[in-house]
């Protein structure tokens, strides 16, 4: 214990050791965060859809990105009914509301969305909508009347009639400048618009709530994809998936290989004979290829996946190294002593031989961790990865099926790409650190 007590503080003379012993905290604290910030059922429910998913804008980058550049691209804005003080006029059988929905706007880029979202209370007949568009000098657009359904979403963006009577697409011919509207790159017109609600109701009791939505051309921290997902979502679940499979299959295959090593050298004979040749079988087996085989023919579960990753690598090369590490271990005078005093054959093997190989064991350990994360996430980019979790890999995969970097979409691969990078330096720099420390050989090259 005194010798592993000595190891570990012999790492503060390694500045790698330190960096990446810092990396690996924090991503352990940002796999704790995301845990209990983001509940696994509720991870699951933003990643996989939902009514918050149409408030978010589609493709947007992220905020911080366009700020660097000194732009002002704009964010999104949710002006709701239930913010402002309708207008009401009753009449027999009913009322009529006027619901304005007005926000500042300061961008000098147009929004990429306009959305109008209405749920009405049931009726006995529908209500009527009337939508008017009021620019901040004065100019009013009629967008146009419609009896609404019980819930309905009007795509004030997608009206092709709109647009063609503005003769802009219908986002950007309501909030340009006039001035400008004949130049090949019209100015937005700043200041405060109002999409005002004409609703005519047939029920004196019912109501009627809306929300506006201008869709930003930024958003968060992490930027949005192809279906209005915040990758925030995947980047922070990604962290304990990643650590979570490459501890597990780490763990599973190094502890099993040095015991299965142990036991061969103890027992000799047959024991030891199966145990090699179903290593020399194994080492010859390409891992990916039967992964993918797996994938394809049977689940792309994660969980199975690591099942299979584990049971391929017990029987891996490392029993070799094992094997002869441990074969002078097996002739040393304190395991005849253990033999002499009646230990059992478990007891010598876990006990005296599997301890004295663990000063290999731990940097091979903690350099195998980034090695599965890196193989769960080249799974998940093959399109093989598990569709439920939300992980780094399948945030790849997603990239390189729209085309993201064709695009200019650099943030959706640079964001998971970094943190893989992140996971592997980490681990990389503190395991090269403990093979120095507890490997004298290595210390003075």
């Amino acid at each position: 214990m005194r010798r592993w007590l000595e190891g570990l503080k012999q790492l503060r003379r390694y500045p790698s050791a330190v960096l990446g012993t810092a990396l690996i905290l924090f991503l352990i604290g940002l796999a704790v965060y995301t845990v209990v910030a983001i509940p696994y059922s509720q991870a699951l429910d933003l990643w996989r859809g939902g009514e918050q998913w149409r408030m978010h804008p589609v493709n947007a980058s992220p905020v911080w990105t366009d700020r660097l550049r000194g732009g002002d691209l704009p964010e999104t804005q949710i002006i709701s009914s239930a913010d402002v003080t309708p207008e009401a006029e009753p009449f027999p059988g009913g009322r009529r509301l006027q619901i304005p929905l007005s926000f500042d706007y300061q961008s000098s880029a147009f929004p990429s969305e306009i959305n109008l979202f209405l749920a009405a209370e049931e009726q006995a007949r529908a209500p009527f909508v009337r939508l008017i568009w009021q620019a901040p000098d004065g100019r009013e657009e009629v967008l146009g009347g419609r009896r609404m359904a019980r819930e309905e979403r009007v795509s004030i963006s997608q009206d092709w009639a709109l647009e063609r009577r503005l003769g802009h697409i219908p986002h950007v011919g309501l909030m340009l400048d006039p001035e400008t509207a004949a130049r090949p790159g019209p100015a937005v017109l700043q200041g405060t618009h109002t999409l005002l609600l004409d609703v005519v109701l047939f029920d004196e009791n019912a109501g009627l709530d809306a929300d506006l939505v201008v869709y930003g051309r930024v958003h968060g921290v992490a930027g949005t994809d192809h279906q209005r997902r915040d990758l925030m979502v995947a980047l922070m679940w990604g962290t304990p998936v990643a650590l979570a499979f490459g501890l597990l299959a780490a763990v599973g295959t190094t502890v099993t290989t040095l015991v299965i090593a142990a036991m061969g050298v103890w027992y000799r004979g047959w024991v030891d004979a199966v145990i090699q040749r179903l290593t020399e079988v194994n080492m010859i087996l390409p891992m990916l290829p039967i992964l993918v085989m797996v994938g394809t023919l049977y689940s792309t579960s994660i969980w199975l996946m690591l099942g299979v990753v584990v049971a391929l690598g017990i029987f891996s090369a490392g029993i070799k190294m094992y094997r002869a590490m441990l074969l002078p271990i097996r002739e040393a005078p304190y395991i005849e002593a253990a033999k002499a005093y009646g230990a059992s054959n478990a007891r010598i093997i876990l006990r005296y031989m599997v301890p004295r190989v663990l000063p290999v064991l731990i940097p091979t350990f903690v350099t195998l961790i980034p090695t599965f994360v890196f193989l769960e996430a080249s799974l998940a980019v093959l399109g093989l990865g598990d569709p439920v979790l939300p992980t780094w890999g399948k945030v790849l995969n997603d990239a390189q099926e729209q085309s993201a970097l064709y695009n200019g979409f650099y943030y959706w691969v640079l964001s998971p790409a970094f943190l893989l990078m992140l996971t592997g330096l980490g681990f990389a720099m503190l395991g090269f650190a403990l093979d120095r420390v507890f490997n004298p050989r290595l210390r003075n090259l």
